[in-house]
């Protein structure tokens, strides 16, 4: 048997401090944007169950059960959205304290 002939494929990758920040904030921005979606997708299905999503449709009046079921899985996605936000919040202050001269 003869053995696999692997090619050299380590890449040369050069880039500086400014590109790696502009990285770590583009980062940054498209987290808070996916997180935009997420809240948005939360109230349209507040919207739904209330039956003012679609101004087409006649309401149907929901249950307090279904309301309460709405609530409870609202609250727990905000909460952790809330905690992810907090972690983009650590993130960009430690760009921010380790970069002060890179940014503007």
């Amino acid at each position: 048997m003869s053995q696999a002939n692997i090619p050299n494929i380590t890449p040369i990758i050069s880039i500086t401090i400014g590109g790696a920040v502009n990285l770590l904030l583009a980062s940054i921005a498209l987290e808070e944007l996916a997180l935009a979606h997420i809240v948005n997708a939360e109230a349209e299905k507040i919207q739904y169950v209330l039956g003012t999503l679609t101004p087409l449709a006649p309401p149907v009046a929901p249950t307090i059960s279904n309301l309460l079921l709405i609530n409870e899985s609202v609250r727990k996605t905000l909460q952790d959205v809330i905690k992810k936000e907090m972690l983009l919040q650590f993130k960009m202050d430690s760009i921010m304290e380790h970069f002060p001269n890179t940014l503007g």
